[in-house]
């Protein structure tokens, strides 16, 4: 009897030991991942074998990486669903002018410099310029997928006819063989507009995804067969089901939460980000229409992006571009998760298309072109205003 009381008492002395020690789950509006509310049983299903996929799988070259490649796997280039780190940053080339295609005889459109062994990995030829892109974070994306092309050229404005100095347009990309159009898709003599990565490139998230499998890891899937060393088409690496789960993942993964919503000067830089017309570009809030996927249909979100390219002054014109973009453009980045960039990214802030800025504060200095009178305007407020304005960026 003493033997068991004496179990008890030492069993209920580890429980509050590890209680103690255990550290509390992090409120959900600290995370990025997760799935959207409302996905039925057999949606919940396709999520998790997406997260699987995306967050688990990592390639070898037993199963299909390379030989040339970036990353080995989705996951390590978008930790937790989240921006990356410039150890992280892609590299694109080849393309110097708008509406042409990149001059695969280089190596284009992507540096892999990595390689299994046995192989060389690729080097920019001199001379020729090049852009880096730090990953983005993948939250929400099935939002901005949700919206109607009409939704996006609503804010379009190529002559500013309005004045305002924003003359925001879309990057006409020509699609991919695989690619099937929605019939709210508004084609440009057979272009499409395209919604994601630094400048647009791609229309939907499949496009996204596949182009990710290949240039990325070098895994070649029935959508994209072409072996990016060899120039060859090759047996898939990737099955469609599983391509399709990852889309299905990325498509569902909930949107951003927003914090400290209630804090005074939250709501302060909240007044300020629309007086120094940085909503301009980075819109606040879209709708999206019915979907196919019911958890997405007619829900108000807020994402800070208009999904259209600007000119952004000289300073960040890299030489290089893709589709329709000129080498000065870039899409306007979605603002929501952007305080959470630093637990993703070691601690710190690695801001603008390749991480050059340091700080919000030094990104928004970057800005140039279109964006110039809302810079100088930000160089003009008070310390205290631009504390506030910082808050509510991060509180985002």
């Amino acid at each position: 009897m003493k033997l068991e009381y004496i179990t008890l008492l030492l069993s209920f002395l580890f429980l509050i030991g590890c209680e103690s020690i255990i550290p509390p789950a992090p409120a959900e509006n600290e995370l990025l991942d997760g799935p959207v509310e409302g996905l039925n049983t057999a949606e919940q299903g396709q999520f998790l074998a997406g997260d699987i996929a995306f967050n688990d799988e990592v390639f070898s070259a037993e199963n299909g990486l390379g030989p040339l490649f970036v990353a080995t796997s989705c996951g390590s280039c978008h930790p937790g669903d989240g921006k990356g780190h410039p150890f992280t940053t892609l590299t694109r080339f080849g393309q110097s002018l708008p509406n042409t295609l990149p001059d695969l005889s280089v190596g284009g459109p992507q540096l892999q410099n990595r390689a299994i062994p046995g192989y060389e990995p690729e080097k920019i030829p001199e001379g020729m310029a090049s852009m880096g892109f730090t990953p983005p974070a993948v939250t929400g994306l099935g939002f901005l997928a949700a919206l109607t092309d009409g939704q996006i050229l609503a804010n379009a404005d190529p002559n500013d006819l309005d004045g305002d100095g924003i003359s925001g347009v879309p990057n006409y990309i020509t699609p991919p063989s695989y690619f099937i159009p929605r019939l709210d898709h508004q084609p440009n003599a057979g272009r499409y507009i395209g919604r994601f990565g630094k400048k647009a490139a791609a229309i939907d998230l499949l496009q996204q995804t596949v182009s990710a499998y290949n240039q990325d890891m070098g895994v070649t899937s029935t959508f994209e067969p072409i072996d990016t060393y060899s120039g060859l088409s090759t047996d898939p690496e990737v099955s469609d089901q599983t391509v399709r789960d990852v889309v299905f993942y990325l498509q569902t993964l909930k949107a951003p939460i927003p914090r400290n919503e209630d804090d005074p000067s939250v709501i302060a830089g909240k007044a300020l980000f629309s007086t120094i017309e940085c909503s301009s570009c980075h819109i606040p809030e879209f709708t999206t229409p019915n979907n196919e996927v019911s958890a997405l249909s007619n829900k108000t979100f807020y994402p800070y992006t208009d999904l259209l390219l600007h000119d952004m002054g000289a300073a960040l014109d890299d030489g290089v571009t893709e589709g329709s973009a000129e080498t000065f453009e870039w899409r306007t980045p979605p603002l929501w998760g952007l305080g959470l960039s630093p637990d993703s990214q070691g601690g710190e802030f690695f801001l603008m298309h390749d991480g050059r800025a340091k700080s919000i504060e030094e990104a928004i200095l970057l800005h140039g072109g279109e964006a110039q009178n809302s810079r100088d305007q930000f160089v003009e407020l008070s310390q205290a205003d631009k504390s506030d304005l910082i808050a509510f960026l991060e509180a985002l």
